[in-house]
């Protein structure tokens, strides 16, 4: 039940309706059992089956004193309308009284339902908001489709059995506490062998019960799993279809399909127990009643009458279904629970990249970025082992070596998409970790080898991320980029769609937006990684015009697999196992005939 309350935490900001629904569903209520109540005894005083009470009675908080004053008002109006005005009268108030019922049950139905999506609503938000917040080195340890389940599956298990049950607490209550005080009121005796009874149905019902809340645990990541490899398949389908992979993809689908589809099985299997057994532990408590009320009724020393029985019979009815709606309730909690725990999961993550509470802003950069003695290390493994290195506002400086020498790690360390184990990062003499994040990003233009566009036009994805921008700075910075001239061969230009992940455009086009998204920007330093090693050699020379046209002028730090495009920077370190074993101008390194005199000998032979 501890998920179930940090649940209900949700609906807090919406408490007004919940007291709506209470309200409402109080007046339902009263409505539903007022016509059963008041229908038999008409009906038997209409048709003579009681004494007609000549006389008027006081009216008094009683059994006795309510049957009586009824009674009497009752017979003076079949002596004023008759028998036939009567049974019109009694059938018009059903009516009405059934019409006032459904209406505050809809409105309660209403209120509750605002409560619910609204909370619904609020936890998504939550979910999403944590995604965005959280650091890249969780994002790198994550699967894509088990985030993107917690998002929709498991918060939509959460809006179908934990809301459920909430409105199931907001609704039911009302309807046994009246029926139970009506109950008390006309036998005592058996509404305590009732309360006596229904604990025992209930604790019957828990104990099976208990092990839908690992199934459904189970469920929800199998779900997830399957999730992941659809996300999987769609982001790899060229691949599947060039190596001819469908089958083994389809196998391997249809094996965790199935998995996931005999564990719900087993999760409806256990839930659905939950209306037939109540049902049947309901009417076996039923029929205890019936079998001591109608001991009651035959024993005359008794105070129990036969149409107080009836009208017992007919409580107790009423009691049944909410009782019934609390055991499936429970079945209800104990599988949203698991979607519970995996929501709670993820917004307990702590974040390893913090904003200090007095982080200063920055809006301007003036001298250098220092690298300070930084040292990073990943799972306990050194990536990065003391970088020494300061790029001075202006300067171009490149990172080149073989794969897996930090040199990536490096620049993600400047954005603080990861912070650093050991050491500094200083701009400007100001430890970036004493900065705010957000004003640090916008310091900061990033393009790398895996350009990533979004489902949107092209206007939109190189506006991305910049605030109030007008369609004449776009093309402005699509022109640096040397993209402004296919966009403008397109049919819709720049308000053409680019598909999921710029699927539309070609791979020189996507890098093209990309840098038009970064010259809009307009920041005083670049992160260039890798910006053109995907690239034929028509678009990569376009592509390279754009990035000199954007380096003018500016602080850059360029990642490089190509070693003839960064040949023009200021400085190039080499960086080897997570360290800088070469630095210097290109001609200063060719002189020194070491690593980087190897590496340009490698490319130029091949």
């Amino acid at each position: 039940m501890r998920n179930f309350f940090r649940i209900l935490r949700y609906t807090a900001p919406y408490r007004s309706y919940g007291v709506l629904n209470v309200l409402f569903n109080l007046l339902a209520t009263v409505f539903h059992l007022g016509s059963l109540l008041v229908f038999i005894p008409f009906l038997r005083l209409l048709f003579g089956k009681v004494e007609a009470v000549a006389e008027p009675a006081a009216f008094e908080l009683s059994k006795e004193g309510l049957t009586a004053w009824y009674n009497w008002k009752m017979a003076d109006f079949i002596v004023q309308h008759g028998q036939v005005g009567a049974l019109v009268f009694i059938c018009v108030s059903v009516v009405v009284l059934f019409l006032l019922k459904n209406l505050f049950r809809w409105l309660a139905l209403y209120a509750i339902g605002v409560m619910r999506n609204r909370a619904v609503q609020d936890i998504r938000d939550a979910v999403y908001d944590k995604v965005l917040e959280l650091p890249m080195q969780y994002h790198l340890g994550e699967r894509k489709g088990d985030i993107l389940a917690r998002i929709t599956n498991d918060v939509q298990e959460i809006e179908f059995s934990i809301m459920n049950y909430i409105e199931m607490v907001f609704r039911e209550p009302v309807t046994i506490i009246l029926s139970l005080v009506l109950m008390i009121g006309i036998s005592p005796q058996l509404t305590l062998i009732s309360l006596l009874l229904l604990p025992i149905s209930g604790l019957i019902i828990g104990r099976i019960g208990k092990s839908l809340k690992k199934t459904g645990d189970r469920a929800q990541r199998k779900a997830a799993d399957l999730l992941s490899l659809v996300e999987e398949t769609l982001g790899g389908i060229r691949v599947v279809k060039a190596f001819n992979a469908e089958d083994p993809m389809r196998q391997r689908f249809r094996r965790e399909n199935d998995m996931l589809s005999r564990i719900n099985v087993q999760v409806l299997r256990r839930r659905d127990m939950a209306s037939p057994l109540s049902e049947f532990l309901g009417a076996c408590v039923m029929v205890a009643l019936v079998y001591f009320g109608g001991s009651l009724v035959l024993d005359q020393s008794a105070s129990l009458t036969g149409e107080e029985f009836i009208g017992y019979i007919i409580l107790f009815s009423q009691l049944l279904a909410p009782a019934k709606s609390f055991t499936t309730g429970y079945y209800w909690i104990q599988k949203g629970s698991a979607s519970a725990e995996r929501i709670f999961e993820i917004l307990a993550v702590e974040n390893t990249v913090k904003e200090k509470p007095d982080a200063r802003p920055i809006t301007a950069f003036n001298d250098r970025i220092t690298f300070r003695n930084v040292t990073f290390a990943y799972d306990k493994r050194a990536v990065l082992k003391g970088i020494d290195l300061e790029v001075p506002k202006g300067r171009s400086v490149a990172l080149v070596g073989s794969s897996g020498g930090g040199k990536t790690t490096l620049a993600n360390l400047l954005p603080r998409f990861f912070d650093v184990t050991e050491g500094a990062i200083l701009i400007d003499g100001q430890d970036i970790r004493d900065l705010r994040i957000k004003d640090l990003r916008d310091l900061m233009g990033i393009v790398t080898q895996e350009s990533i566009l979004f489902n949107d036009t092209i206007s939109e994805n190189i506006a991305f991320g910049s605030r109030d921008v007008t369609q004449q700075e776009i093309e402005a910075a699509a022109r640096v980029a040397n993209a402004h001239d296919f966009i403008t061969r397109m049919e819709l230009g720049y308000g053409t769609n680019v598909g999921d992940r710029g699927d539309r455009l070609s791979g020189g086009q996507k890098q093209r937006v990309s840098i038009a998204r970064a010259v809009l920007k307009n920041p005083p330093i670049l992160i260039l990684d890798e910006a053109t090693s995907a690239l034929d050699t028509e678009s990569e020379r376009l592509v390279q015009e754009a990035l000199y046209k954007m380096m003018q002028g500016r602080t850059s730090l360029v990642i490089a697999h190509r070693l003839s495009t960064i040949q023009h920077c200021d400085e190039i370190c080499v960086m080897q196992e997570g360290a800088i074993v070469e630095r210097g101008t290109h001609s200063e390194l060719l002189s020194l005939n070491g690593t980087y005199r190897r590496l340009v000998e490698m490319q130029a032979f091949a």
